[in-house]
């Protein structure tokens, strides 16, 4: 972390340049791609030079290069980099701390710069034979340089033309739809010469890798992870990260599916057509960038006729229920891990308690109490195995001291009272090992959802996706921890109880850096399990 700071502050930073210059080598293009550096058609499209397209709707706002089409700098309009705490600025104000400025700017997935290069191409594969047709390095010409969503208006196209000089004309229109983060492709070629022409429609992702989290991006004590990912019939959800492009280029095919780029809380996907059976592909550039797409099968267009291509583009946040509209196994991009099972009820379960009280930090409190509730039997027996635990360890530490020359007696000795007191040494740890998937699937859920990120829940908690700025939480989870602690048995072995003791420090320490929506979590169960266990160990202890 210090020789990422000291980079950032003292090494030269490369110049800024845009898309357009930095996206000219041709090994980008998928392969089987025909192209020759003087081809022998001529585009006589009306533009010679590249322009941008500006696009607002009501949701996105980015901008379209008319170098292929190519779709750069696209911001989501309702999420901001940086939330503000009204909250806590009263409180700063109160104790006369200066307020840091915030960065209200919208999040920015695709993105135009070199050092950060990230856009969605599409463009043609010309087989071997016929005109070479609009890739994403063709100049198109656009009738407008800005299209806005206007109020009443449900959706905007936007056209872009290429013409050959033999007559071969491609038509690329995207159309952007109220309140939606999906954007449709369409690729309409008409072949006006003389002979026919085959080819293929692509669509893929290109992405410069952010090198100072490579691998993952650090989000709240969390690295969530930062690459591609492909869905296939036959494998269903798959990573495909940096690395694995390094090593082999992705060469498979499936019926439907689609390739994407992710990272925390946002996905960029191209979908293709679901009926039809595309080939997936990825590639690492020269320039140290990496692709990833896919391309349709071959058609055939005679002369005096017209085709069309379709595709469709997500670019936006992880919401699950839209996602789910868009394509199948899409909203698998919010990655639940090897729980994804037990994480989809545990999701499902929050929006439901969120539709009832409209506040996500309540939403999780109901979501413990359920969680408790169902494992109230596993609980309870685990409690009161820990209760009877407790009542017998002054005679336990009397055997130890009598015994504690010869351990095989002791032993003996002890397992003897455990058959007689009918005490289970195992029944306070069996019953929890059965609820760690759940509460590890109830982290990843906590993790990874994008309705969480600038989730206001009270007080001065304005956003339960990041840490608590007093700390208080974690302090009050350390505590409840060291109260449930002294509820439970202490080892027999001292070193043991000396450890156990540091655990609440430890956690305490942890949690610090968490996002406050799980140490929430953490502290409600933890209040829940204080109260069941003191009652269980009253009853126990007052028992015969």
């Amino acid at each position: 972390m210090l020789q990422q700071a000291w980079d950032a502050d003292y090494n030269p930073k490369p110049a800024i340049q845009t898309v357009v210059e930095n996206v000219n080598a041709r090994d980008d293009l998928p392969a089987g791609t025909t192209f020759t550096q003087t081809p022998t058609s001529v585009p006589v499209a009306t533009a010679t030079t590249a322009k941008v397209i500006k696009i607002t709707t009501d949701v996105l706002a980015l901008e379209i290069n008319t170098e292929g089409g190519t779709i750069q700098n696209l911001d989501l309009l309702a999420y901001p980099i940086e939330h503000e705490n009204t909250a806590l600025n009263k409180l700063r104000e109160m104790f006369g701390f200066t307020i840091p400025e915030i960065n209200k700017s919208p999040v920015r997935i695709f993105n135009g710069e070199a050092t950060k290069l990230f856009v969605a191409q599409s463009g043609l594969i010309t087989s071997a034979g016929s005109i070479e047709a609009a890739n994403h390095h063709s100049i198109f010409a656009a009738p407008q340089d800005k299209y806005t969503l206007n109020a009443g208006q449900e959706s905007l196209i936007v056209p872009l033309t290429w013409t050959d000089a033999n007559g071969l004309q491609v038509t690329k229109t995207f159309t952007f739809k109220r309140g939606s983060y999906e954007i449709d492709l369409a690729q309409k070629v008409k072949n006006g010469s003389a002979a026919a022409w085959t080819g293929r429609q692509y669509s893929q992702l290109l992405k410069t890798p952010d090198t100072e989290n490579k691998g993952g991006m650090l989000t709240s004590g969390m690295r969530a992870y930062d690459g591609g990912v492909i869905y296939t019939e036959k494998n269903k959800y798959q990573k495909v990260d940096f690395d694995d492009m390094h090593d082999e280029n992705l060469d498979v095919a499936s019926v439907g599916g689609w390739t994407a780029m992710i990272q925390h809380y946002f996905a960029s996907a191209w979908v293709p057509p679901a009926d039809q059976e595309n080939h997936f592909y990825s590639k690492e550039l020269k320039l140290g960038q990496y692709v990833i797409g896919t391309y349709s099968p071959a058609v055939t267009i005679e002369a005096n006729t017209e085709a069309n291509f379709t595709a469709q583009l997500f670019a936006g946040p992880k919401i699950q229920p839209l996602m789910e509209k868009v394509a199948t196994g899409l909203e698998l991009t919010v990655d639940y891990s090897v729980l994804t099972f037990i994480g989809k009820p545990i999701y499902w379960l929050l929006n439901q308690i969120h539709g009832l009280v409209g506040n996500w930090g309540v939403a999780i409190m109901g979501v413990t109490f359920v969680i408790k509730l169902l494992f109230f039997p596993l609980s309870n027996a685990s409690f009161k195995s820990m209760a009877k635990m407790r009542k017998i360890q002054p005679r336990l530490k009397e055997l130890q001291d009598r015994f504690k020359d010869d351990r095989q007696r002791f032993n003996t000795e002890m397992m003897a009272m455990y058959r007689k007191e009918k005490v289970n040494p195992l029944g306070g740890c069996l019953p929890i090992l059965i609820q760690i998937p759940v509460f590890m699937a109830l982290y990843w859920v906590l993790s990874e959802t994008v309705e969480f990120r600038q989730a206001p829940f009270m007080l001065w908690i304005q956003d339960l996706s990041i840490q608590d700025p007093f700390f208080v939480l974690p302090v009050i989870m350390g505590i409840s921890m060291k109260i449930q602690q002294s509820l439970n048995p202490a080892p027999i072995d001292p070193v043991q109880a000396k450890v156990m003791k540091m655990f609440p420090i430890i956690f305490t320490v942890f949690f610090l850096f968490f996002p406050a929506g799980l140490v929430l979590y953490w502290v409600i169960n933890n209040t829940l399990s204080i109260l069941q266990q003191t009652y269980i160990t009253k009853q126990i202890e007052s028992a015969k």
